[in-house]
């Protein structure tokens, strides 16, 4: 009679256990939201701060580049693309000033090409997307632009929060 106790109560305990397993195998983590940046907030993220990340945008979305610190770190040879939007620089594969800047007015359809082609190849294989530039979310008067279409954005979900 006492082992068939003990044989119930192992088949229950492990009954538990593996409707526990499948529990964990169903839900998935949260993710963290996704966060829109402004201009002077995408500043901080430029490698002068040894303890933040390094963040950098193309095309109006943010990556986190710190796993290529030795690329974007504080005196690397692409520092200067960090901690802003370097959507023209990229185009134009150049490090020019002038150049580190979300516009691409002007560019030709080569380096219109050129900037999908990194873009997709990789930054969005590379690096995790942790955000929005404000800029490809609102116009210049802050408010929405039109043509920013959550549903088309990478890692964007309609339920993610600001």
């Amino acid at each position: 009679m006492e082992t068939t106790r003990i044989i119930v109560l192992f088949a229950i305990f492990l009954c538990v256990t593996v409707a526990d397993e499948d529990a964990k195998l169903k839900f998935k983590p949260a993710s963290k939201p996704v966060r829109l940046l402004t201009e002077e907030e995408l500043k901080k993220y430029d490698g002068s701060d040894e303890d933040l990340p390094l963040y950098m945008a193309v095309k109006g979305v943010v990556f986190d580049v710190t796993k290529g610190k030795e690329f974007y770190g504080k005196s690397a040879p692409y520092n200067a693309l960090v901690g802003k939007d370097s959507t023209r620089a990229v185009a134009k594969m150049t490090l020019d000033p002038d150049d580190l800047t979300s516009d691409t007015t002007g560019l030709t359809e080569e380096q219109l090409q050129s900037l999908d082609s990194i873009f997709e190849g990789t930054y969005k294989t590379k690096y995790p997307i942790v955000g929005y530039t404000a800029s490809r979310m609102l116009k210049q008067d802050g408010s929405p632009n039109p043509d920013f279409r959550p549903e088309d954005q990478p890692h964007f979900q309609i339920k993610d929060e600001f």
